[in-house]
């Protein structure tokens, strides 16, 4: 992945930690963009690349868990490397079970900081491309018939064609030809890549219970 396709924001009320931060991410050549408060940042708009934010804990007006809260409402998932001087263990277990992918103390090594910000930068970068298998897969579904979609919603929970069909008043062949063209629309090259996709669409994959 390209480093243009990629960024690091900092959000830092010292503008000194600021510049610092900002001359290191470049250092390895990541687009990064530098806030010095909460609200600063979250009136600019954000890129769908692959992101993290590198945060302060202790800020002005609004602290860092406070912002981490406010992106969670927003349902915006950027992975969070917490930096602080004042760190403390309550708060490093209330940030990483917030979802924060590292809580580093002041001062902290250089590559720690790098090696967190590569692990949100992956961590980002994987949930963005699960979203857009789903929206595909979604895609896919609108493209089913009613019917389609009742023999689709039939099979991925383990009923056979015959169960299928008893089920929903076809006839067998019916529901075999139905099933080919499920397969067919939404791009399913195996029964089992079929039921994976229902999961993802929180269609129950389990055996059927008479």
């Amino acid at each position: 992945m390209n480093d243009e396709t990629r960024i690091v924001y900092v959000v830092d009320d010292d503008p000194s930690v600021r510049t610092l931060l900002k001359k290191l991410m470049q250092s390895i050549g990541l687009p990064v963009e530098a806030y010095a408060s909460s609200r600063e940042f979250l009136d600019r708009p954000r890129r769908a690349v692959p992101s993290c934010l590198v945060l302060d804990v202790r800020m002005p007006e609004q602290s860092g868990f406070e912002l981490q809260q406010r992106l969670a409402e927003l349902s915006e998932d950027i992975p969070i490397v917490f930096i602080t001087g004042f760190g403390n263990v309550p708060q490093s277990v209330r940030a990483m079970k917030a979802g924060a992918v590292d809580f580093l103390e002041k001062p902290f090594e250089n590559q720690a900081l790098l090696d967190a910000v590569h692990r949100a930068l992956d961590r980002c970068r994987k949930s963005l491309l699960r979203r857009s298998e789903l929206s595909q897969i979604e895609e896919r579904v609108k493209t089913l018939s009613p019917r389609e979609y009742e023999v689709f919603s039939k099979i991925v929970t383990g009923l056979a064609n015959k169960e299928t069909a008893h089920e929903l008043g076809l006839s067998e062949k019916t529901v075999k030809i139905h099933r080919a063209r499920v397969m067919q629309k939404m791009k399913a090259s195996s029964f089992a890549e079929l039921v994976r996709m229902a999961e993802r669409l929180h269609i129950s994959a389990k055996q059927h219970q008479p």
